[in-house]
Order: structure tokens, then C-alpha cells, then sequence
């Protein structure tokens, strides 16, 4: 695997959409058959299979052998951001501006003064009156949100910014007053007869870069959580099988903003999948809840690394630094679902296969960001351990990594699904 491989992942994710749609193409690629959740089951052994809902993404492949156990890839395509909403656009003032409403936790004075466009999905019927669903990327379309001259806001070098979420994140797009209406902006870019709902977010436009003399930091908007969904699904593309374990990867959306919706990780899914599975393999509840029993979850989220110009924000000894490699999550009250036992295994596995390994805990009065991982391990009753790399400037619109991290993040997941054992 080369880091180019993985910024061109970045390019083609500018949103949960467009990531959903990039995994099903590598992974039917890779030879994964897509399933129909609406249509009955017949699954094979030693078969690969998708399973798609909407922007939630599930890949498994069964063993040739009896079904022991199952190992588990966790990661989420959503990263915070900003979001149109349902009537958009505001003509005030002789410009016109799109209405923008807060997506997740994002650091908002980032979004100012960038080269930014529209990205997400759009549903529309067609000519022949068909209801059909498309995925857009107006890169062509640049638009920007400015920020305020200091003339006018002279506090702001010793205060900072006040940005009101309502008033400030307003993107301007246009100073000809007649394109009033989303749907005619639409048009210039997909052909469509009636535009009838949409989720439309704005997105960088400012491509990947190696950063550093030797090139020793990647700067990309998304890597929180595209880190870890591209290293899973690397690892499900070139992962040798396992011949008594299921390889899975799940790859949520929705977890910037709580998990509950029938996306998210707080949701049914998984449970309903591995109950389908096991219907169709002809396989009891007790056995479903024995191989559960067996199974491991890898939950997979970017890590808030260790900040020079901040050094008080951290416990210097259980801070995760860049360039150091897998960052083992820890939280006493569960934020992380990481325990000493599960750790262990990480810990062997990274030892055995010279994959380079740090232990995170945040300061204990400070609280951690959160995963899906402690909400997957209560919804499935599978034991779970939360790791990642680490980045900086989480939640801005451009973070930024360690390539080499993310390249041992490859190694040990595609390791882990290889040589599980129970």
C-alpha cells in the first residue's frame, strides 16, 4: 500500500455519501458480491458479500470451514461539518447566500476564508417521472464564507472571533440576485425534472498535501475518520481469508452527531446482519451466541495527538504523538471501550509484527472525544478495543497525520483479520 493509494481515497470522499459509494467500488472490485437487505439471503462459504444502506456501509466474508468466530473492523465516513439547509438561500444585502446549519462538532472560525463547494446527494424525478437518488460534487462551483477585517472587529487578535452559528457561517455564492433558486444551480450540473429532497454539505476544495521537509505529515480535510475507513478497507481488499473466521468491516455514518439513527452505530443493524448471516448458514441462536462469544471488534477513530504549542492540554506521560504508530484508547469511564485484557492482544500482535505501538489517556480532568466503540460493544455484546493514529487539528476543515502512521494502521489491521485467533 502507498500513501498516494490513500490521498486519492481522501479526493473522491468529500462527504459520507461519496465515501459509501468509494468503499462499494473497491470492494466489488475485490471481488465482494452486494446484497439486497430486501431480498432473502442465500450466502455461500468462501464468498465475500456487501451489505449497503443508504450511506452505512457492511462487508464480510465467511470462511470455508465451521464458523468459529468473528472479527470485527469499526470505523465512521462522517467527519463535522457545515450543511444546507432545507430552503438555502438568502437574498439579503444584494448578495446572495446559502444558509448553512452546524453538522457535528467542527472548529468554525476554519471554515472561514476558504475555497469551499457543495458535495452530498440530491433525489429528484427524472423525465420519465422515475424517482431517482444522485451523488454531485460541485467542485466548478466555488463559493466562500469571508471573514470579518479587523477595522471592524478590533478585539479580534487578542480575543479571537465570535462566530454566531446563525448569522456568521452564511457562504456567499453569487452576486447576480435572479439565481434564487437551488434546484436552477442543480440543473447546470445534473440533469434532472423536479428536485424533490437533499443533503448537501459545503466541502474543501483544497486538495491533499505532504507537509514538512521530508514530507513527514499529510494535511487533508476528513482524515477524522477516513484514516481508519481506509485502512479497513484496505484491509478487507487484500487480507488473506481466515479459515474459521468471519472478516467483517462495518463502516457507520452519523457518529459526529450521537450514532442514534438507522445509520449509526446505536442502531439495530449489526445485530439484525449477523442474525441474517447466521439464518442463511443455517446456523442456531446458540451458536450465533457462542461465535459472539469469540469475536473482537476493532473500532477504528482518529486520535487528538500531542500538540506542542498546547503541552498543558495533555498527561505528558500517556500523550499520543504523532509519528509514534497505533494509539491504544483508554478511559476509565468508558468513553473508550478498551480494556487491560483486550489491550493485550493489540500489544502482542503490534509486537510480533514490529508495528509500532503507544497507550492514550486523556488528562483525568479533561474529558475525551468519544467513538462508536463502547456503543458497539453494548449493542453486540462483542469485546471491543478502541484504537487509531494520531492527528492534529481535529474537527478543523484540514487535519493533519503522520503518513507513516496511517500506513501501520494498514499493517495491523489487515494482520489482525488475517491471524485472529479466538
Amino acid at each position: 500500500m502507498k500513501i498516494n493509494d490513500f490521498i486519492d481515497f481522501i479526493q473522491k470522499c468529500p462527504t459520507a455519501y461519496h465515501a459509501a459509494k468509494e468503499l462499494v467500488d473497491r470492494l466489488q472490485k475485490a471481488g465482494f458480491i452486494l446484497l439486497d437487505e430486501k431480498q432473502q439471503w442465500s450466502l455461500e462459504k468462501g464468498k465475500s458479500y456487501l451489505v449497503v444502506r443508504d450511506s452505512l456501509v457492511f462487508a464480510f466474508r465467511i470462511p470455508q470451514k465451521k464458523i468459529s468466530s468473528l472479527i470485527l473492523l469499526a470505523s465512521h465516513v462522517d467527519s463535522p461539518s457545515l450543511k444546507l439547509k432545507p430552503h438555502p438561500i438568502d437574498t439579503q444585502h444584494e448578495i446572495l447566500r446559502f444558509n448553512t446549519e452546524i453538522y457535528g462538532s467542527p472548529l468554525l472560525h476554519t471554515w472561514l476564508d476558504r475555497d469551499l463547494a457543495i458535495a452530498g446527494k440530491i433525489t429528484f424525478l427524472d423525465e420519465k417521472n422515475t424517482l431517482k437518488s444522485e451523488l454531485i460534487h460541485l467542485k466548478n462551483k466555488p463559493i466562500t464564507i469571508p471573514n470579518i477585517a479587523i477595522h471592524l472587529e478590533r478585539s479580534i487578535g487578542e480575543k479571537g472571533l465570535h462566530i454566531h452559528k446563525q448569522d456568521h457561517l452564511k457562504a456567499l455564492f453569487s452576486l447576480n440576485t435572479k439565481q434564487k433558486d437551488l434546484e436552477s444551480l442543480l440543473k447546470q450540473e445534473c440533469s434532472f425534472k423536479t428536485l424533490l429532497g437533499f443533503d448537501l454539505f459545503l466541502t474543501s476544495l483544497e486538495n491533499p498535501s505532504l507537509l514538512g521537509f521530508n514530507q513527514e505529515f499529510l494535511a487533508a480535510p476528513r482524515l477524522d475518520n477516513l484514516t481508519s475507513v481506509y485502512a479497513a478497507c484496505h484491509a478487507m481488499q487484500t487480507a488473506k481469508a481466515h479459515p474459521e473466521t468471519i472478516q467483517a468491516a462495518v463502516f457507520w455514518d452519523h457518529e459526529e452527531i450521537g450514532s442514534i439513527t438507522q445509520v449509526g452505530a446505536d442502531s439495530s443493524f449489526l445485530n439484525q446482519i449477523l442474525k441474517r448471516m447466521t439464518l442463511s448458514l443455517k446456523i442456531d441462536e446458540e451458536t450465533l451466541y457462542q461465535i459472539k462469544s469469540r469475536s473482537l471488534c476493532l473500532s477504528g477513530d482518529l486520535a487528538h495527538g500531542f500538540h506542542p504549542n498546547f503541552p498543558e492540554k495533555y498527561d505528558s506521560q500517556n500523550a499520543p504523538y504523532l509519528g509514534k504508530g497505533i494509539v491504544l484508547k483508554f478511559n476509565a469511564n468508558q468513553k473508550y471501550a478498551t480494556s487491560g485484557e483486550g489491550a493485550a492482544k493489540i500489544v502482542l500482535l503490534c509486537q510480533n509484527n514490529e508495528i509500532p505501538l503507544q497507550k492514550f489517556a486523556s488528562r483525568s480532568d479533561m474529558l475525551p472525544g468519544s467513538t462508536v466503540g463502547s456503543i458497539m460493544a453494548a449493542q453486540t455484546e462483542i469485546a471491543t478495543i478502541d484504537l487509531g493514529i494520531s492527528g492534529l487539528a481535529m474537527h478543523s476543515i484540514r487535519e493533519m497525520i503522520c503518513p507513516q502512521d496511517e500506513l501501520s494502521l494498514c499493517k495491523l489491521f489487515k494482520i489482525a483479520i488475517e491471524q485472529y485467533e479466538p
